[in-house]
């Protein structure tokens, strides 16, 4: 499959393999980022390529992450962002482009205690199983760089899936970012 490369690197969205779990609905942008989670952020991408992730506000309770390969710092592209907290879980929601379907995804992420940015992706296997097994509502989509999932159940019985402990290997980490010093 071919990787959805903008957004993998803004916000690691897709599963690495290009895969994509698509919802009916954003986070709500009632909630305001966790400390620390603003800034230049930097890591290296599946290809060994350096890049960078800026995170601004743009709005009461509304992000903006701009992305771009530092071998090319004025090919950027911006993506708007909404987050939440649920349990002890920080998510991250953004519009998908309409030829991914044009609606929403969701993912984790952490801010680790060595000042690291970790972005952790649905596995759309383990949403898949969940959707046959009814814990969540959903169909199978198609698209030219790879299979989908969207789930149609509303935010809060996903959210009580997703915070379930049970649950916890629905997530696989995606993307690891370092802060940027200033002046880089």
């Amino acid at each position: 499959m071919k990787p959805w490369r903008g957004v993998l690197m803004a916000l690691s969205l897709l599963l690495i393999s290009g895969c994509l779990v698509t919802f009916k609905e954003p986070l709500p942008a009632h909630e305001s980022a966790p400390n620390g989670l603003l800034g230049t952020w930097s890591s290296i991408n599946a290809w060994g390529e350096p890049m960078n992730l800026e995170l601004t506000r743009v709005g009461k309770d509304r992000y903006q992450a701009v992305t771009y390969f530092k071998a090319k710092p004025r090919e950027r592209e911006a993506y708007p962002f909404t987050v939440s907290r649920h349990g002890s879980r920080w998510y991250l929601s953004a519009k998908v482009p309409a030829q991914y379907g044009g609606h929403f995804t969701i993912a984790g992420f952490e801010l680790t205690d060595t000042h690291e940015l970790v972005v952790y992706n649905l596995d759309l296997d383990q949403i898949n199983q969940a959707i046959k097994q009814q814990a969540l509502s959903g169909q199978a989509f198609q698209t030219d760089d790879g299979d989908g999932m969207h789930v149609d159940s509303n935010l809060d019985k996903v959210f009580a899936y997703l915070d379930d402990p049970a649950n916890s290997d629905v997530f696989v980490e995606a993307v690891r970012y370092q802060r940027q010093a200033r002046g880089q």
